[in-house]
């Protein structure tokens, strides 16, 4: 199903109130924003996020619980005031959050009697590897510390090759954000890479499996493309032949950056 327009302003306005919280608030201090909405947030990217992710250096699960408390006291009910909504914010439960690398603060929201208005955004913090130092960008004088953009593209190469389970986003984000990449990005890249222990030869069966079943994942993107992309840019890439350009662009550009020796 592809997003309407009025649906996507509704979670954007929603994500908005939260980060913005979270910058203004002691809790936030040094949690870094990263991820697809920061993109969206910060770059104006055409693929909306239903996740908000931060990089935290410290101990994850305090930072969880200091966010459920956040949450709990300050932005529901802002969330009440500005949009009716009632809600709820709780530490992500079940055998798929139990990761020590990445804690999840679901935020879930609805209005009491309308049927299918129940919304859900999970408040990730995790860690990426990083060679720049962190940066400062501003949105309607609220200041949102990030990571370089070079340091934002080349986690989503890394990505490519650090999920067990291959998430199609990062190959559309490959592709609306490649060009930010810099010079150095393959020297960087291998070093993270090699952080990571992800070997040449992780490196190259990933590639062989997106080349050799370049039909699936190009379907898998497109369905990324109709259901988070803004309804006018998603009808642009389906034009251009879609999920397939996508795919054959962000693959140039990680063979372009990524060294298989």
């Amino acid at each position: 199903m592809t997003a309407t327009n009025e649906q996507t302003a509704i979670v954007d306005d929603i994500q908005k109130t939260i980060v913005r919280m979270i910058a203004t608030s002691p809790t936030g201090h040094d949690l870094i924003m990263i991820g697809g909405f920061r993109y969206r947030f910060i770059d104006r990217s055409v693929r909306t996020s239903k996740d908000i992710d931060y990089h935290w250096s410290g101990d994850l699960e305090e930072k969880q619980h200091e966010l459920v408390n956040l949450f709990r006291k300050r932005l529901l009910p802002a969330l009440r005031r500005q949009f009716g909504f009632d809600g709820s914010a709780n530490p992500a439960t079940g055998p798929d959050t139990e990761s020590t690398a990445v804690k999840i603060v679901i935020v879930s929201v609805w209005k009491e009697g309308v049927p299918f208005s129940r919304i859900e955004i999970p408040v990730e913090v995790t860690r990426i590897l990083h060679a720049d130092q962190t940066e400062i960008r501003t949105v309607d004088g609220a200041i949102y510390p990030t990571f370089s953009d070079a340091d934002m593209a080349e986690s989503k190469l890394v990505a490519v090759f650090n999920r067990q389970k291959m998430e199609h986003r990062d190959l559309v984000d490959i592709f609306l954000f490649g060009n930010t990449l810099v010079a150095e990005s393959p020297a960087r890249l291998t070093k993270k890479l090699k952080s990571l222990k992800i070997s040449p030869l992780a490196v190259q069966e990933r590639l062989n499996d997106l080349e050799h079943h370049a039909a699936y994942h190009a379907k898998a993107i497109q369905a990324v493309i109709d259901m988070q992309l803004d309804p006018d840019a998603a009808k642009t890439i389906k034009a251009a032949d879609g999920g397939a350009v996508v795919l054959k662009q962000a693959l140039a550009t990680i063979r372009n950056n990524v060294r298989l020796t």
